[in-house]
Order: structure tokens, then sequence, then C-alpha cells
């Protein structure tokens, strides 16, 4: 491995006199991957932005190459080569593809113009690199999760970094684009660069990293080799206590029909997707990033206009131009873009819980909002969710990321929908905000909700779902049900296995 290339030593952070890292004292060696692990809330995202110069110690001290270093700002980070991949995108939505990944750095001719055609073919060098066929033209406001994920991962690399910081890479990847990061990253580490890499996916960290450090409430409880401890010792110290199985018991559906599409087309995105779902039923939505799946989901919500087919509910043609017509017909969306257009972390719990269904707190002739039953039903959801917030009145950029995505989907079901589109759940939470939700959307089914269930993971999809449709290249590509059920037979149908051995 060689010396310590990044080391913090007996670093401190607090917020407003609360303690959220406490004496860490860390070693990164140069071409090593490290991986860093803990629950949500547990200070990984705070002493990365520490080193990465987004954040600044209490006290303690950071050193590269064994020299006392001061990270004022992202860009002081970058220049001692260190780089970070956030979690959550920070990218420029009307900004193209190239532009985005040179902000703040752009080439320049010897003029001192921007060098737009260098700037785009370094681009293009980049994303081939990566194994993605993403135009480096392409506005990032029409591009899906998994493909700004991507541009976040090209940014990083664009720079000759010696440290690069990877959190939660993998949550809008489906198992082939992950296969394609694992040979990136060990690309990276074989010329010399250490990558710390940080993740709620514990079988990733177990088979990339070959160190591993757990935190839990701002201090360091383990750092030792990977091959020393298995995935689910990593679980048991990262929330301090034994853990039973990941996913709940799965709901029998009723044999009753719920929601149904028929021949739904949108130009160049969707091609007659056709399917049926039941009562009490979790339905699952699989395929490859561009597979079409969240943009099936946006089609039901009337986010984009079908030219040809129809959605039917309860027996009766579904007419949706908007999504209030959505919301109105009881069909709600958990997006898989929380902090884009899941939440307000501006806004408090409450706000964000009543943001779409506030009209039905509006019960007087003024239409006043009752505040005493809002909070009361708030107060509901805090209860059985675990939603861990000592007033609902606290904003949720104080949340950590299973809390606000907790607040997400209560708002999701407080529009009172007997159809759920859940669109990557778990993204960006750690193990046991996984079991909660997952048991959320249990209870939520047994209750009598139908959900529809889009995952890149294909573990949770066929933990918790009863069918699976998979879509491939915008068009139906199979259904996978009963003993049929494994990664490989999704897979199968995702790489249009089956259609080559059809023909």
């Amino acid at each position: 491995m060689g010396d310590a290339l990044l080391r913090t030593e007996g670093i401190y952070k607090d917020f407003g006199g609360v303690a959220v890292l406490k004496d860490i004292n860390l070693e990164v060696n140069s071409g090593e991957i490290l991986g860093i692990i803990g629950e949500n809330g547990a200070g990984k995202s705070t002493l990365m932005k520490i080193v990465s110069g987004i954040y600044q110690p209490s006290s303690g001290r950071v050193l590269v190459d064994g020299k006392q270093v001061r990270i004022p700002d992202s860009i002081g980070a970058r220049r001692l080569g260190i780089s970070l991949v956030p979690q959550e995108f920070n990218l420029i939505r009307d900004l193209p593809v190239y532009n985005n990944v040179f902000l703040g750095s752009e080439l320049l001719t010897k003029s001192g113009l921007l060098n737009k055609p260098a700037m785009r073919k370094r681009t293009g060098e980049l994303l081939a690199r990566l194994g993605v066929s993403i135009d480096p033209e392409a506005r990032v406001e029409v591009m899906s999760s998994a493909e700004k994920q991507m541009v976040e991962i090209c940014k990083a690399l664009a720079f000759e970094s010696r440290v690069l910081i990877m959190d939660e890479p993998t949550t809008m990847l489906t198992k082939y684009e992950i296969e394609i990061l694992f040979r990136l990253v060990g690309e990276l580490r074989k010329s010399g660069m250490s990558i710390i890499y940080i993740s709620h996916k514990l079988k990733e960290v177990k088979a990339l990293c070959d160190r591993v450090v757990v935190l839990r409430d701002g201090t360091i409880v383990h750092d030792g080799l990977t091959a020393e401890i298995t995935a689910l010792e990593m679980a048991q110290k990262m929330v301090g206590r034994e853990l039973g199985s990941i996913f709940p018991p799965k709901n029998k559906p009723e044999d009753e029909i719920v929601f149904e599409a028929r021949g739904i087309k949108v130009p160049g995105v969707l091609e007659d997707i056709s399917f049926a779902l039941r009562k009490g039923e979790i339905l699952g939505l699989a395929g490859l990033v561009g597979a079409g799946r969240t943009e099936l989901a946006e089609t039901i919500l009337g986010l984009r206009k079908k030219t040809s087919g129809e959605f039917i509910k309860h027996g009766s043609t579904l007419v949706v131009n908007e999504p209030a017509d959505a919301v109105t017909a009881g069909i709600s969306y958990l997006s898989e873009d929380r902090q884009g257009s899941g939440i307000l972390t501006g806004f408090s719990v409450t706000r964000n819980v009543t943001l779409v269904s506030l009209g039905d707190y509006c019960k007087s002739f003024l239409r006043l909002i009752d505040k005493s039953s809002e909070r009361t039903k708030v107060q509901g959801y805090v209860e059985s969710f675990h939603i861990k917030t000592d007033n609902l009145e606290k904003r949720l950029e104080n949340l950590s990321g299973g809390n606000q995505q907790k607040v997400s989907l209560a708002k999701s079901i407080d529009t009172a929908p007997d159809v759920l589109i859940v669109d990557e759940p778990t993204r960006g939470v750690d193990v046991s905000a996984k079991h909660e939700i997952y048991r959320l959307i249990a209870d939520l089914v047994k209750g009598g909700i139908s959900c529809i269930f889009i995952s890149s993971e294909l573990e949770e999809i066929l933990g918790m779902c009863n069918r699976v449709i998979v879509l491939r290249e915008g068009k139906f590509a199979g259904l996978v049900e009963g003993e049929a059920m494994t990664e490989e037979e999704i897979m199968f149908h995702a790489t249009g296995v089956h259609e080559e051995e059809a023909s």
C-alpha cells in the first residue's frame, strides 16, 4: 500500500454545540480503496466534506503527504488532488454535460476564450472510459438520475485526482453499470489513486474495498481489513445491535385488478407497454439504465404525454393530463430524486408532509389551514415511521437522508392513494433505514394499497415484489414470477439474451 497519502488527526466537528464528529483519526494509503460505512447521521458525509473543503473542522487537522494543509474550499481540495463525487447531484440543469464537467476549471484557448471543442472531446473520452453512451452536448435537465450520476463521476475524473471520494456512487446504477464502475475503480487504483468509497451496500464494500472503517454516532468503532469482517458483522457494528431478516414477509395479492396500462406509447421513450396491477400487490419494474422505468412512472403521473394507449383504474379509463389529476385519482409517487423533486429541504417536516395534501386541511369557509389537525396527522407519521426529529418544525436539511426519505414517503401517502409508485425508495439510506422503509411499504400493501416498485437493486426487487416486469430500451421485455424470479432471469430479459436465443 505505501505511506499514508491522506490523514486526519483528532477531527472534531459540531453544529450549534451538537457534536457530529469526535476525535476522528483516519489514514488513507496510496493505491488503497477504503470503505467508510455507517448509519445515516453517523458523520460519514460530514467527514468527507471536511476532507474536500466544504466544511472546516471545529478542531483537529488534515495532512496530505505528511504535511498539514488547510482546505478552504472544493477548489483548494482539487488543487491538492482531492475530488468528491457527491451523493446528491451538483449539476447545472440547463447547461450541457461538457460545461458541467469543466465548470469552474474550464479549458481555454491561447486567446483566453472557452475551448469548447477541447472540452467536448475530453468529456467524450471520459464518458467512453465509463462505458456509457451520453452525448457531451446533452443538457442535464433531460437526463435520467443514473446518467447524472455518471456525469458527476466524469467531473471527478476530468482532473488528475490523487484521492477520489465516492459518496454512494452506485445508488442509481444497475448491476451492469456497477460492474463497469468497479472495473474503472480497479484501473484507477492501479495508477496509484486512492479511493474513499462510501456506501450502504455492504456487499459492494466487501467485494471492492481493501479496508473498512465503521462510523457510529460520530466516532470510529471499527477500522480493519475487509477480508476479516463479514457483511453481517459490518451491519451489526453500524447499528450496535443484532439485525434480523432485512425483507418483511410478502403479502398475498387479491385477484382484483386495480390499475392497468394498455399499449402505452411515448415517442422515443416507451413503445407498447402493457401490464396489470392487483390489489395488495408489489409489482416490480426492473431494467438497465435507459430502459424506461422512471419514464413509465412519469407517464402515469402525467409528467410525460403518451400518444397512444390508455390507463384503466378500477375498470374505468383514466385521463391524466397533469400530476394533480393522478393525485385526485388516488395515484401517488415517491420520486427517485429525493432532493430534486421529492422534498424541499428548506421547509419543515410538517410543510413537506402536507405539501401535496394541504387542501385537505383547509376545511373552513375561509379555507384557513387547520393547524391542529395538520400537526396531529404529521405527528402520527413521525411516530409510526420512526422519523428522528426533535420537533415538527425542523427543516429537512437538518435530517439524515434516511429520515428525509421517510418524510417523502409520508408526503406520498398523505393524499390517501390506493396506488403508490415508489422509485428507488432506499436510494442513499443505511441498512437500518432500509429495514424501516421495507416494513413501511409492506404495511401499506397489507392495508390495501397496491405498489409499483422501481429499483436498480435486484436484491430488493426480488425481496419485496410479487412479480417483476422487465423493460428494455423502452419496450416490454418480459414478466418474471414464481420460481423464475431470479437475478439471472431478470438480467437475461434486461439485456436481450432471451430475445437473441429465440431468434
